[in-house]
């Protein structure tokens, strides 16, 4: 079990005596770095947590945990590609709302957002903790797009298959 400072602990169960919306997760270079601990740990914005357990809850709760964390993980390699935005929120919601549009198609097909598993919310919660502390390798070998098997999408053929973890393929740019 991690110990945590006091500090921490407060920053995690009570972020707004601090004077932020953020809690403790650990390191990530991809994360807004807006106030420090007294231990010198990074924090990581609240949103950028939530946007992550989102896409975890609504591309993968069915599968493995190994697949939670590969859908987790490429919306991270977007983050740090300069072909994708720069905030993990940002990639999520990339498209807009228009539906077809958008590059997850949970955050555009017009139902709502809210989860309604809350066994699946809290494991794809902490499984976006962990993917953003940088707790767990990435097991799609720098992946950028995936789909599921028993879909065929033309764009596949343009990209280099890494893995296939769970129902999901997972493909990188032919040229890195």
């Amino acid at each position: 079990m991690r110990l945590l400072s006091l500090t921490a602990l407060s920053a995690m169960m009570f972020p707004a005596l601090l004077g932020s919306t953020h809690i403790e997760l650990g390191s990530s270079k991809r994360v807004e770095q807006v106030a420090q601990a007294s231990d010198a740990t990074p924090l990581i914005d609240e949103q950028d947590l939530r946007c992550l357990a989102l896409n975890v809850y609504h591309e993968a709760r069915s599968e493995p945990e190994s697949g939670q964390i590969a859908v987790a993980r490429v919306t991270l390699n977007r983050v740090d590609s300069k072909a994708f935005p720069g905030s993990v929120c940002a990639v999520v919601k990339q498209g807009g709302v228009k539906r077809n549009r958008c590059q997850f198609s949970w955050w555009c097909d017009g139902r709502s957002d809210q989860p309604t598993d809350a066994r699946a919310w809290r494991r794809a919660m902490e499984i976006a903790r962990r993917v953003l502390n940088e707790a767990v390798p990435d097991p799609t070998r720098g992946a950028l797009y995936y789909h599921a098997n028993y879909t065929k999408p033309s764009w596949s053929r343009a990209y280099h298959r890494t893995t296939r973890i769970g129902r999901h393929l997972f493909y990188r740019p032919t040229k890195i």
